[in-house]
């Protein structure tokens, strides 16, 4: 085998600086943009998958936590937003200041070294604050604020967190989910700066927003913008804002193995909406996902394409079999997944990429080099490269990383 390809991570994450927004937004905001305000938990509760939070009076006895405030939402910053260069023991919900957090969560110079010492060439980051496709604005009451917001959010992703890392950190950017026609055009805005990668909600309906199958084509403009502008949509877990469980009172084991699911639904949505033929360029990718399940799950849409279709509301849109849809418009993603990288034959060498979650407590750092290794250990020199980095450099449209590699 050639020696370990650096690795391209399609999934890491970013702990906003507290000034992203103060620095960018008219004063007349400060008072309810997100800002950082420096108080003790008073309590702190994660039940049925949903994270509630209630800051202790300033004068109140206890250890300081940062939390956001942005108009009436009060969210601290966690032990498990940024868990890498601590035990498993350690990891809680433990509310915390930036000081106590590994840097490289939130400063550049300091993430670079972190990505050196992982052997990680270059990564994109989702956000924290406002979540997995920016549904925190999308809840907003203020929509001329949030708006603001979000293109706040994306000036710093692009000209800050990104320009300045030499190619390294990949921009991706979150879209205003309640206006498509402003998504689409927040899309082409950031475009025009060589940007080809955005967040959206592998189930946009948990949201209380229209499916992709809404029947006025409410999502239309914002996938005609990424379909035109090389833009691919990447759907994290969680992005739904509802991760999969059995019932209120299960463990949180139950969820956290079964969080594959929602992805699992999304790509079935995707293959039988139609959109692939509307948008032959356009491309979808799942992030913390897994791929193991892939292959299952397409043998059933081809067996109910086939035989199904024609009470199954996908025979006029639908046209040619969705394995062969995935093929040209899906990527997956994994990070430990040794059962889908023995399946690469049926999954596509073509459509798995690779992620090191970076810093949150999936996170394989500062060991990705070792166990990317191991995991790839059974592929060819030719697949090991596609997992590894090159199929990332297709999806991102990396041109530079393109060429380097060629040379």
């Amino acid at each position: 085998m050639a020696d370990l390809p650096k690795i391209i991570s399609v999934d890491d994450h970013v702990i906003e600086p507290a000034t992203v927004w103060t620095d960018r937004l008219p004063s007349k905001y400060h008072d309810v943009a997100p800002r950082i305000v420096r108080t003790p938990v008073e309590e702190m509760t994660f039940i049925g998958g949903k994270f509630t939070a209630v800051p202790a009076a300033a004068e109140a006895p206890g250890e300081p936590v940062d939390w956001w405030f942005y108009e009436d939402l009060r969210r601290p910053l966690t032990r498990l937003d940024t868990s890498v260069g601590f035990s498993r023991d350690e990891i809680t919900l433990k509310g915390i200041t930036y000081d106590e957090m590994r840097q490289g969560s939130y400063l550049l110079n300091e993430r670079l070294a972190d990505m050196d010492t992982n052997h990680v060439e270059a990564s994109m980051c989702y956000p924290t604050f406002p979540r997995f496709c920016g549904q925190t604005f999308s809840e907003a009451a203020d929509k001329e604020l949030a708006l603001l917001c979000v293109k706040a959010y994306n000036d710093w992703m692009v000209d800050e967190w990104c320009a300045p890392s030499g190619g390294r950190l990949i921009p991706l950017i979150i879209v205003p989910l309640w206006d498509p026609v402003l998504a689409a055009a927040e899309v082409r805005r950031n475009a025009e700066k060589g940007v080809h990668a955005v967040c959206f909600s592998e189930i946009p309906s948990n949201l209380g927003l229209p499916s992709i199958h809404d029947a006025d084509g409410h999502w239309l403009p914002f996938f005609q913008a990424c379909n035109e502008a090389n833009v691919t949509i990447n759907m994290h877990i969680g992005s739904g804002s509802k991760m999969p469980s059995t019932s209120a009172d299960a463990p949180a084991a139950v969820g956290s193995t079964l969080t594959f699911a929602n992805c699992c639904f999304s790509m079935v949505d995707w293959l039988m909406s139609g959109h692939f033929t509307t948008f032959p360029n356009l491309k979808i990718a799942y992030a913390e996902g897994q791929v193991g399940w892939i292959p299952y799950i397409l043998e059933r849409a081809d067996t109910v394409w086939e035989e199904n279709r024609g009470w199954g509301g996908v025979a006029d849109k639908v046209l040619e079999p969705p394995s062969e849809l995935f093929k040209r418009h899906v990527y997956g993603c994994f990070f430990d997944d040794a059962f889908g990288l023995r399946s690469i034959a049926d999954v596509g060498e073509d459509n798995i990429t690779y992620e090191t979650d970076y810093p949150h407590s999936d996170s394989t750092w500062p060991h990705s080099a070792k166990i990317a290794e191991e995991q790839t250990a059974g592929l060819t020199d030719e697949q090991r490269y596609k997992v590894i980095r090159g199929n990332a450099i297709n999806m991102l449209h990396l041109e530079d990383f393109r060429a380097a590699d060629a040379r």
